[in-house]
């Protein structure tokens, strides 16, 4: 990397490279650009091509200190691999400090889901204001096709008509993969009533689904903000946000098909075994289907 290059537009150049390149969404940039962000700060006025092994190892150090998680440390040393990977292909870096360093392991921990009770209790609201209308087709449609946030704010409007018509919704996953999943009846009523009020709200010229009060598309952080505050309102202790619906959308799937190929396709991972571990099962229902499925299980009658 070139000394007299400022390290803001070399951020700037990764964050478009990810974008462009690597078909990453902008919230899937955001975030490593808040990584690389703790990277910059840490070093200081080291330049980043001076940097070596133990230094990576010091501020991972520094920051597991500090109460940052296995989990999280994780991904902020891959998200600084990837830039110094990036930094040595366009910038003249000679190496990747990060290479063969792992972050402290996290506890496996399963990932909680909303009981179906709770699930349905969050997204049966009253609706008084076009608000109410836009959180409620939000909610209903995250619980109902299990999508990501940044899938669901980027749907645009004109779309609509045609997926309720059809009953599924195609959204654009991480790495740009398109990919169709099922429209449930709750979530098309809901959207109906949505789309009756959008233009109190919508900017006429604004193409995208969902709206903020300024008109404009919606953005991530309020609807992590509402359905927040949703949850609170509903009494749900655990703190509800957008990807536990994602979660509860496939583990309730999952909990009455069994059929694990099928709620990976839904939620649009390229390996099962992302799924495996995205769901959970008690070993009493993995042992049912163990026996209904695999012929040398069946006990003799």
């Amino acid at each position: 990397m070139p000394a007299a290059e400022p390290v803001p537009a070399t951020l700037q150049g990764y964050l478009a490279y990810l974008n462009n390149e690597r078909g990453y969404s902008p919230l899937t940039a955001e975030n490593y650009a808040r990584d690389i962000r703790h990277l910059l700060e840490l070093a200081g006025a080291t330049p980043l091509p001076e940097l070596k092994a133990h230094h990576i190892r010091r501020y991972i150090a520094q920051l597991h200190g500090s109460g940052l998680g296995g989990r999280s440390l994780a991904r902020m040393l891959s998200a600084w691999r990837g830039f110094f990977s990036y930094l040595m292909r366009d910038h003249g870096c000679k190496s990747n400090p990060c290479v063969g360093l792992r972050a402290p392991k996290a506890p496996k921990t399963l990932p909680h889901a909303l009981s179906p009770d709770e699930a349905v209790q969050l997204v049966e609201m009253k609706v008084e204001t076009p608000l109410d209308a836009r959180d409620k087709a939000m909610f209903e449609l995250l619980y109902s096709s299990g999508l990501r946030l940044a899938e669901l704010i980027s749907l645009e409007c004109e779309e609509m008509n045609s997926y309720m018509l059809s009953g599924e919704v195609r959204v654009t996953g991480k790495g740009r993969k398109d990919r169709v999943v099922p429209l449930g009846s709750h979530a098309v009523t809901a959207l109906q009533a949505w789309l009756e009020v959008r233009d109190q709200i919508a900017k006429p010229d604004e193409t995208a689904l969902f709206v903020g009060k300024k008109g404009e598309r919606i953005s991530p952080r309020t609807v992590q903000t509402q359905l927040r505050k949703r949850g609170i309102l509903q009494g749900i202790a655990s703190g509800v946000h957008p990807h536990l619906l994602r979660h509860s959308f496939a583990t309730h799937v999952l909990q009455s098909s069994g059929d694990l190929r099928a709620v990976q396709e839904m939620l649009g991972h390229a390996s099962i075994s992302t799924t495996q571990v995205y769901t959970h099962l008690d070993f009493q229902y993995l042992s049912k289907i163990y026996d209904s499925a695999h012929p040398r299980a069946k006990k003799k009658p």
